[in-house]
């Protein structure tokens, strides 16, 4: 029996897996590795940065807009399809731009403050990599689709449930990937700060610098896995061609979309609405600028969405529709925001090091999940995976809650010390691993067997533009919390260490309750709704 479990998990994964899929997987693996710089942002930040909880929670809600953008450029992979590696190379001069600045931030602040305010060059680098990200991400989506094969070595069909497995395969060996790189930059970040605690204040801005500028390897991950593409489509031509297929039929299967992708005015024209929409907004002094930009941009991607769904039939449409729904509710749900952080830091003692550990227990334990979920996620439909996400979400929200109300006190008396913050925070961390990643898996596999194959980075960009919205709505809803519940941190000036403002955590009991109850609700409500209504989806 475990021979057999072991064979339908691990081996059959193995088994599925080809050389065609590493190009595209190089791609994702960049962006997990752009977590090297996680744990020096959020020390950056906290120490130096005059910045409240709810502008922080509103800055993540401007930099992820950029994630809209993926209906255009999505589009635009689709019309300029053997051109895609311009846009990769785009994408990583944007990366690299806000890696020179976070590095010269900190090397070389008076410089930098003598152009413009600290705080002005933060929010421009934190607005920049996104960007960068976004592109580098719609150009991977659509290499996955060109990395399952169409045929095999004699230009012959491959018959439809193995082209269906394989496409499942690829979309969740893109999330190990990311995760992979999440754990493998992690692991390094444990090995960099182990002497953190002893180093001086000058010491640790080289070694935060230094972080960065490692850094700058990321975009050429992403470059090399374009690269690699290209050479591969060639090997697998040659290969093609010595079998006997005519080298028009080469071209055809190898070097062309599978139909001619003519412009969509209105996705293109709804797009620049948004981006106009978006910077004259931002650039305003609105009191509800965010809120205005959300229901702006949540109008234009339904009004896209709505063009899009006719490409499909009723059916599939309306399923599509109700899937989107519930994901884009599963992942609207509010976040504690920053101040949960500061607190781990500030009360908990939690230093670069154990945060580091942190996410390597994270990304390690979600590579074993994402592996071990996956028959889960063949058998079960999207709805049942939410509501288990959902439930666990809610009793995995207990012990952080605990640890604002000293419940690592009360542990470590009771236990010689053993059980204390570090303990509950490592122990709830590896349980709730796995959760997060598992919720989009059926959707991209979705899209990828079931889109129309001349739409498909089209369809994987306005579907993500879509559920990416909800992380939008996340941050609004989280930003609305924070300023409910005020929590501050301790802020040191730069360059002098002196401190400028005060911890203040009395509210961050109530605000992670608030969240967790939120999060718990809404999901359930949405599932219960589509299932309820037309839109049910059983896939």
């Amino acid at each position: 029996m475990i021979r057999d479990w072991f064979d339908r998990t691990i081996g059959d994964l193995a088994r599925q897996m080809r050389w065609s899929f590493l190009p595209p997987l190089m791609v994702y693996f960049a962006a997990g590795v752009s977590g090297l710089t996680s744990v020096v942002g959020v020390f950056f930040v906290k120490d130096y940065l005059g910045l409240s909880a709810a502008f922080l929670a509103g800055l993540t809600f401007w930099a992820g807009l950029p994630w809209v953008l993926k209906m255009p450029v999505g589009h635009l992979v689709d019309l300029i399809w053997r051109r895609k590696a311009l846009l990769v190379l785009a994408g990583a001069l944007l990366i690299g731009g806000a890696l020179l600045i976070m590095y010269a931030l900190i090397a070389h602040t008076e410089a930098m403050r003598a152009i413009m305010p600290v705080e002005a060059w933060y929010v421009f680098a934190a607005l920049l990599s996104p960007a960068g990200y976004v592109i580098q991400d719609v150009v991977a989506d659509a290499m996955t689709v060109e990395a399952v094969p169409q045929t095999d070595a004699k230009g012959e069909l491959i018959p439809e449930a193995e082209a269906k497995s394989m496409h499942t395969t690829m979309q969740t060996l893109g999330r190990i990937a990311i995760i992979g790189g999440l754990a493998i930059v992690a692991g390094l970040n444990i090995y960099m700060f182990a002497e953190v605690g002893a180093l001086s204040a000058d010491e640790k801005a080289q070694l935060y610098s230094g972080v960065y500028l490692i850094a700058l390897t990321i975009p050429l991950v992403s470059l090399s896995g374009v690269a690699l593409n290209e050479v591969m489509l060639r090997v697998r031509a040659r290969r093609m061609r010595s079998a006997g297929v005519d080298d028009t039929r080469v071209r055809e299967i190898l070097f062309s979309p599978p139909e001619k992708t003519e412009p969509d005015w209105r996705i293109l024209a709804g797009s620049l609405t948004f981006v106009v929409l978006s910077i004259t907004v931002g650039l305003s002094d609105l009191a509800w600028s965010q809120e205005i930009v959300f229901a702006g941009s949540m109008t234009i991607v339904i009004f896209l969405i709505s063009r899009l769904m006719r490409a499909l039939d009723r059916e599939k449409a309306l399923a599509l529709m109700g899937t989107a729904a519930i994901i884009f509710v599963f992942r609207a749900a509010p976040l504690p925001g920053p101040g949960l952080g500061w607190f781990e830091i500030d009360i908990l003692g939690f230093d670069e090091q154990f945060l580091a550990i942190l996410a390597f227990v994270t990304s390690g334990l979600t590579l074993v999940g994402l592996v071990v979920l996956r028959p889960l996620m063949a058998r079960r439909s999207i709805a049942y995976i939410v509501v288990l996400l959902t439930l666990a979400g809610a009793v995995l929200a207990l012990p952080n809650i605990g640890l604002a109300y000293g419940l690592h006190e009360w542990t470590a008396a009771r236990t010689g010390g053993v059980i204390d913050a570090r303990f509950i925070a490592i122990l709830d961390t590896a349980i709730e691993s796995p959760l997060g990643q598992i919720a989009m898996i059926p959707m991209l596999a979705w899209i990828a067997r079931n889109a129309p194959a001349h739409l498909k980075a089209t369809f994987f960009a306005v579907m993500a533009s879509f559920t990416n919205l909800a992380l939008s709505a996340s941050s609004l809803a989280t930003k609305w919390l924070n300023e409910l519940f005020v929590i501050s941190r301790e802020v040191r000036v730069l360059g002098t260490g002196q401190i400028s403002m005060a911890a203040n955590y009395e509210q961050l009991g109530p605000l992670l309750i608030t969240v967790a109850l939120a999060s718990l609700a809404a999901p359930i409500v949405a599932v219960l709704a589509v299932q309820a209504s037309r839109f049910r989806t059983s896939d």
